[in-house]
C-alpha cells in the first residue's frame, strides 16, 4: 500500500508506522532487508560521531543518510497528530506496563547543540538554512530515535515492546520459559557498562559470534591477559596474608562492587594493587635475604664457638711436643685430636694425627695453633644437613684413603633456611688433611654434599674477634629482621581488608571482557553486535538494563534490542526457587529437557519424597529426618558456608527434599503403625485377644470385633505371628497398584508433549495404543488386586458355610491368562465372566503391539510421498544482511545462515526405530512392574531390621532390675540411638533414595521424557564468583 503525505488519513498512518513500512521507509542507500533497529543504531551512532566533529564537513552523512529528511518530517506529522491511535503502535500495554526499578547512579547531561535554534517540538522541523545545515541533520535524528518505536530500546523512555512471538507468561515449572534470541547492537564507549549490568542481573546467554576467532585474536584479550595480571597479583598477595597469618576479613566494599565503575576506577584500583604488591615484594625479598645472612652468621658462630673450643682443648691437652720427624705418644696420638668425648657427648671423630700429617713434623705453641714452615696441614670447616654427616664421613675416608682427621658435633638447635619449608638441624664439622691437593679434594666433596664451608683464623686472638663481630651483627640483624616482619604484616593487614573487594572486582571485570570477546565488533560504526538467549518474560528487564547502563556511561546512543526469529533450538531454562531447585536437579543429572518439553520436575516434587518414603516409612526414623532437615531450611542462611563444602554441599543443597521425605515418612510410618518398630494404638483396634490364652507355645486366634481399624494397619497385626504374611501381601499388591498408577501419568504427559510439538500423529499412534496395552494387561491386575481386596473371603451364609472359596492366587491367575488364555481355575475364579474377559483383553493387547510397530510409519511414508509429488522438499531461510552505507566495507552477517532441510526420509530406518520402541515398551511394561517391587522389599528390610536394633539392643535393658538397670538403660539407648542413626537413617536413608531416584530416572522418565535439551547458562557474576569460590 503506498500513501502520500498529503493524502494520509488517521487509518492509514498506522499501516505506513507499522514495522515492516517504517524499514522501508529508511531504506534510502541501505539494503531493503535492513531492520529498523540496525538503522536506529546506526543513526544515532552517526549523529554522535558529527556532534563531536561538528567543524568536519557533513557531505558524507548526507550521503549515507539519503531521503530521511523527508521521511522524518512524515513521521513528525504523524506524532503530532492527536488522532494517531498510538496504543495500536505501542500495543496495548504501553501504558500500563511497569518496568523493573532499576538503579540509576551519575548521567552525563547531553552536551548542548552548536546551533542557536530552539529544539523543534516533536519530531516536526522546517526546511533548514544554510547556517543550520548541521543541526537539520542531525537533531532530526536524535529527536527520532528518542521517540518509542516499536521494537528499539529507548535510554530516555520505557515502553511496551511487542514482540516477534506471543509473550505468554510461563512462571510455573511444568514447561520451561519460552526463550527469544535476541540482538543487541551496543556503543563501544558503553559496551563495558552494558554488559556489567546485563551480568549483574543474571538474565542472558550470550552466543559466541567468533567461532573461527582463535582466543588469542580476540578484540579484548589484552583486557583479560590485564585482569589475569592483576589476579594473579591478589592470589601472591593471599598466599602471603594466609603465610603470615595475618586475618583475612571478609568484609566487602558493596558500593565499590555494585558501583558502574569507569575506567579511572579501574586503574586507581590496579595502581594499588600494583603498590601492594611492590611493597611486598621488596620486604619479602629483603626478608628472605637477611634470613639467608642470619643462617650464615648463625653457622659462622657455630663453627667458630666449636673450633676455638677444640683448638683450646687441643692445646691443654698437649704436653710435649711432636718431634720433626717420628710420632710420640703424646696427647696428639693417644687422645683424638678434637676428643673431648668426657665433655660433649655428640661429638665425633675419625681418623689419627699421624695418618694427617705424615713423617712431617708439628709444632704447637700454647695460647694458639701454628703451622711450621716445612709442614702442609691444613683443614677445612663448615656445617652439613645432620642426616648427611655419615654419609660425608665414608666418602671422605675412601676418597682421601684414611689421610684425614674430621671431627664433627651436632648443633642442639633447629636453624631456620628459608630455602626449606622446615627448620633443619645441621651439624658443624672440621677436616684435617695433608697437602693443598687433598684439601681442594675434600672441599669439592663436601659442597658436593650441601655443606657450607666457612674459613675460620688458625689464630685464636683472630677467631675471637671474628666471633665478636659476628655475635654483634646477628644482634643487629634480629633487630632489622623483626621490623621487616612488623612492617609486613602492617602492609598485608591493609591488604588483606579490601583484598576480598578487590578480588570480586577483578573477577567481573575479566567475565566483562570474555563476554565481550564473543561480540561482534564493527569498527567503521564503533559498535558491537551481541546476540544471546533470553526468556522472553525477561525482556523487560533487560531493557531497563541497558537503559541504566547507558545512564552510567554518561552516554546520549542507546543500546539497541531487537528480537529475532530463527529456527535454532533454543537453550532450556526453568525458573525455580531454593525449594525447587533440588528437584530440579535430580532430572537436570539424567537429562535436561527440550525447549517446551514437559518438565517432570514438577510432579517430581510430590512422587519423589512419595516414594522414598513408601520404603523409609517409620513415623520415629521420619520425624528424626523432619527435624535435622527443618533445622537446615531454618537456619539455612548461617549455615550457608555448607554449600562451599564438598562433603556438605549435597545435603545441604537438598535441604528440602530431605524435609519431604521425613514428613512423607511420617505419614507413611502413621499408615503402617510403625514408630522405631513399635505398634502405636490411637484408635480402637477391630481385633481382641482371647485373655484365656493358655500355655507358652500355644497358638489361639484373635476374635474379630465388626469394626474396621480407621487408618492404616491394626496394631494387633504386630503382636501376631503370622504378621509378616500379612504385612508382605499388603505391601507387594500396594508397590504394583501404585507403579502403574505411577507409569500410567508417564505414558498421559505424552499428549501435552504431543500437542506442544504439534505432533498428533504420536497421541493417536502411540499413546493410545501404549495406553490400551498397558491397562490391557496390568490395568487388569490392578482391578483384581482392588477386587480382591475388597472381598471378604471368610463370609459366611446362615448356614454357617463359607460363601467363597480360598483367595485365589494372583500371581497363577495373571500366568495363565497368557499360558491358557480362555480358561480360569475354579479356585482362581473371582467373578462370572472373568474369562471371556481375559480373552477380550489379552487379543486388546496384542492388536496393540503392531498398531504401534506399523500404523505411525506408513503414515508418515505417506505423508512424504504427498510433499515429494507436490514439489515442496526443501525449504531454506535466507541470511539477512545488512550492507554499509558509506560503501567502504562489505556485508555484515547479522546472524548465522540458518538453512533447513526436509530430512531424507528413510522408510527402512524409521521402521527399525519404531520397532526398537515398541519391542522396548513392550518388555518396559513387564519388567517396569516388577521393579516397583523394590517399593515392598525395602520396606520390609527396614521394617525388620528395626525390629532387630530394638529387641537385640534396647529391650534387652528394659527387662534388666535391680541398681544397674538405669545405667544399662542409659548405655543400651545410646548405643541403639547411634545405631539407628547411622544404620537405619544414614545407609537405609541412602539406599530408598538411590531407589526412588532409579524409578524416575528410568520407570517414569523413560516413557515421555527425552531430557536431550542444552541448560540455559546465563552471563551472571554470581556464578562467575561462585565458581572462583570453589576453585
Amino acid at each position: 500500500m503506498t500513501v502520500e503525505p498529503s493524502n494520509l488519513q488517521p487509518q492509514d498512518r498506522l499501516d505506513v508506522t507499522s514495522r515492516r513500512d517504517l524499514e522501508q521507509m529508511f531504506s534510502g542507500d541501505y539494503s531493503s532487508g535492513r531492520s529498523l533497529d540496525r538503522a536506529a543504531a546506526d543513526m544515532s551512532l552517526s549523529e554522535k560521531r558529527i556532534g563531536n566533529e561538528s567543524s568536519q564537513s557533513d557531505d558524507g552523512l548526507g550521503a549515507m543518510l539519503g531521503n530521511l529528511p523527508e521521511h522524518a518530517q512524515l513521521l513528525s506529522e504523524i506524532w503530532e497528530d492527536d488522532s494517531y491511535p498510538f496504543e495500536a503502535l505501542l500495543g496495548p500495554d504501553a501504558q500500563t506496563t511497569q518496568q523493573p526499578e532499576v538503579r540509576r547512579r551519575r548521567s552525563k547531561p547531553p552536551s548542548a547543540t552548536t546551533s542557536s535554534l530552539t529544539q523543534p517540538p516533536a519530531l516536526g522541523w522546517g526546511v533548514p538554512s544554510q547556517q543550520q545545515q548541521h543541526q537539520s541533520w542531525t537533531q532530526p535524528v536524535a529527536n527520532f530515535f528518542s521517540q518509542p518505536i516499536p521494537g528499539v530500546a529507548s535510554a530516555s523512555s520505557q515502553v511496551h515492546i511487542p514482540p516477534l512471538r506471543s509473550r505468554k507468561k510461563t512462571t510455573s515449572i511444568f514447561r520451561s520459559e519460552v526463550m527469544s534470541l535476541v540482538q543487541l547492537y551496543i556503543p563501544s564507549d558503553v559496551a563495558r557498562y552494558t554488559v556489567a549490568q546485563l551480568g549483574e542481573m543474571g538474565l542472558i546467554q550470550f552466543r559466541d559470534l567468533n567461532q573461527d576467532v582463535s582466543a588469542f585474536q580476540r578484540s579484548f584479550v589484552g583486557d583479560v591477559r590485564r585482569f589475569d595480571e592483576i589476579e594473579r597479583k591478589l592470589r601472591y598477595l593471599q598466599s602471603k596474608i594466609v603465610e603470615s597469618d595475618v586475618d583475612l576479613y571478609d568484609f566487602l566494599d558493596n558500593d565499590f562492587i555494585s558501583a558502574a565503575r569507569g575506567p579511572r576506577e579501574i586503574d586507581e584500583m590496579e595502581e594499588t594493587v600494583n603498590a601492594h604488591e611492590g611493597r611486598v615484594l621488596r620486604l619479602t625479598a629483603a626478608y628472605k635475604e637477611m634470613q639467608l645472612t642470619h643462617v650464615e652468621l648463625v653457622e659462622n658462630k657455630h663453627v667458630l664457638e666449636e673450633v676455638s673450643s677444640l683448638f683450646t682443648e687441643i692445646t691443654g691437652r698437649q704436653s710435649t711436643a711432636p718431634t720433626a720427624h717420628g710420632g710420640t705418644s703424646g696427647p696428639l696420638d693417644s687422645v683424638p685430636l678434637l676428643g673431648r668425648t668426657d665433655t660433649m657427648a655428640s661429638r665425633r671423630s675419625i681418623g689419627s694425627m699421624d695418618a694427617a700429617r705424615g713423617e712431617l713434623a708439628f709444632d704447637a705453641e700454647i695460647g694458639g695453633m701454628s703451622v711450621g714452615h716445612d709442614i702442609n696441614i691444613g683443614f677445612i670447616t663448615g656445617v652439613i644437613s645432620r642426616d648427611r654427616i655419615s654419609t660425608l664421613e665414608r666418602v671422605l675416608w675412601r676418597s682421601l684413603r684414611g689421610n684425614m682427621f674430621l671431627n664433627y658435633v651436632d648443633i642442639e638447635e633447629p636453624i631456620s633456611d628459608p630455602r626449606h619449608e622446615e627448620p633443619v638441624y645441621k651439624s658443624a664439622f672440621i677436616v684435617f688433611a695433608h697437602g693443598e691437593t687433598l684439601r681442594d679434594r675434600a672441599t669439592k666433596i663436601a659442597e658436593s654434599l650441601g655443606a657450607t664451608l666457612y674459613n675460620v683464623d688458625p689464630s685464636a686472638e683472630r677467631r675471637q674477634e671474628e666471633l665478636i663481630d659476628t655475635m654483634s651483627r646477628l644482634d643487629d640483624l634480629r633487630q632489622i629482621l623483626e621490623n621487616n616482619r612488623v612492617a609486613r604484616i602492617n602492609e598485608l593487614t591493609s591488604v588483606s581488608e579490601q583484598i576480598n573487594t578487590w578480588f570480586t572486582v577483578v573477577r567481573k571485570e575479566k567475565a566483562v571482557y570474555h563476554a565481550l570477546n564473543l561480540f561482534n565488533y564493527d569498527s567503521n560504526r564503533n559498535c558491537l553486535i551481541a546476540e544471546g538467549w533470553c526468556a522472553t518474560n525477561d525482556i523487560p528487564a533487560i531493557q531497563s538494563a541497558l537503559h541504566v547502563a547507558t545512564e552510567d556511561a554518561g552516554s546520549n546512543v542507546p543500546t539497541v534490542l531487537q528480537e529475532l526469529r530463527t529456527t535454532k533450538e533454543p537453550p532450556t531454562f526453568v525458573r525455580t526457587n531454593r525449594f525447587t531447585e533440588g528437584f530440579q536437579n535430580i532430572v537436570d543429572a539424567y537429562g535436561v529437557p527440550k525447549a517446551g518439553e514437559v518438565n517432570p520436575g514438577l510432579f517430581t516434587v510430590i512422587t519423589f519424597p512419595f516414594l522414598f518414603a513408601l520404603m523409609f516409612g517409620d513415623l520415629g526414623h521420619g520425624f528424626l529426618m523432619t527435624l535435622c532437615a527443618a533445622l537446615l531450611c531454618y537456619y539455612e542462611k548461617r549455615l550457608a558456608w555448607m554449600a562451599k563444602d564438598e562433603s556438605l554441599r549435597m545435603f545441604y543443597s537438598g535441604r528440602y527434599i530431605v524435609l519431604l521425605m521425613g514428613i512423607f515418612s511420617m505419614f507413611t510410618g502413621f499408615l503402617y503403625n510403625d514408630i522405631f518398630s513399635r505398634a502405636m494404638a490411637p484408635f480402637a483396634s477391630g481385633w481382641r485377644w482371647p485373655t484365656d490364652a493358655g500355655g507358652e507355645g500355644v497358638v489361639v486366634e484373635a476374635t474379630k470385633l465388626g469394626h474396621t481399624y480407621p487408618v492404616g494397619i491394626d496394631p494387633a497385626w504386630h503382636h501376631a505371628s503370622n504378621s509378616l504374611l500379612f504385612t508382605n501381601s499388603y505391601k507387594m499388591k500396594m508397590s504394583i497398584v501404585l507403579g502403574v498408577i505411577h507409569m500410567t501419568l508417564g505414558i498421559c504427559l505424552q499428549v501435552p508433549n504431543a500437542l506442544h510439538f504439534k505432533k498428533r500423529i504420536n497421541i493417536i499412534h502411540v499413546f493410545v495404543p501404549q495406553i490400551i496395552f498397558l491397562f490391557s494387561i496390568f490395568g487388569y491386575l490392578v482391578f483384581v488386586i482392588i477386587l480382591k481386596w475388597s472381598t471378604d473371603w471368610y463370609a459366611r451364609d446362615a448356614a454357617g458355610e463359607l460363601t467363597h472359596i480360598s483367595p485365589p492366587s494372583l500371581l497363577n491367575m495373571l500366568i495363565y491368562m497368557f499360558l491358557r488364555p480362555g480358561s480360569v481355575n475354579e479356585s482362581e475364579r473371582m467373578f462370572s465372566g472373568q474369562a471371556f474377559l481375559q480373552t477380550l483383553l489379552l487379543l486388546t493387547a496384542l492388536v496393540c503391539v503392531p498398531w504401534m510397530l506399523l500404523v505411525k510409519p506408513l503414515i508418515l511414508r505417506n505423508e512424504h510421498r504427498k510433499i515429494v509429488s507436490e514439489g515442496y522438499g526443501r525449504i531454506s531461510s535466507h541470511v539477512r544482511v545488512s550492507t554499509e552505507a558509506d560503501g567502504m566495507a562489505g556485508a555484515v552477517v547479522l546472524s548465522e545462515q540458518e538453512e533447513m532441510q526436509a530430512d531424507d526420509f528413510d522408510f527402512a530406518e524409521i521402521m527399525i526405530n519404531q520397532s526398537i520402541h515398541t519391542i522396548e515398551f513392550c518388555l518396559n511394561s513387564i519388567s517396569n512392574t516388577a521393579s516397583y517391587l523394590r517399593l515392598w522389599a525395602l520396606s520390609l528390610a527396614h521394617a525388620q531390621l528395626s525390629e532387630v536394633l530394638w529387641s537385640m539392643i534396647f529391650q534387652p535393658t528394659l527387662k534388666m532390675s535391680g541398681v544397674l538397670q538405669p545405667v544399662a538403660i542409659m548405655f543400651g539407648f545410646a548405643v541403639w540411638f547411634t545405631l539407628t542413626f547411622c544404620i537405619l537413617i544414614g545407609m537405609e536413608g541412602l539406599s530408598a533414595f538411590l531407589h526412588a531416584l532409579r524409578l524416575h530416572w528410568v520407570e517414569f522418565n523413560n516413557k515421555f521424557y527425552d531430557g536431550t535439551g542444552v541448560k540455559f547458562e546465563p552471563f551472571s557474576f554470581k556464578a562467575v564468583l561462585d565458581e572462583a569460590d570453589e576453585q
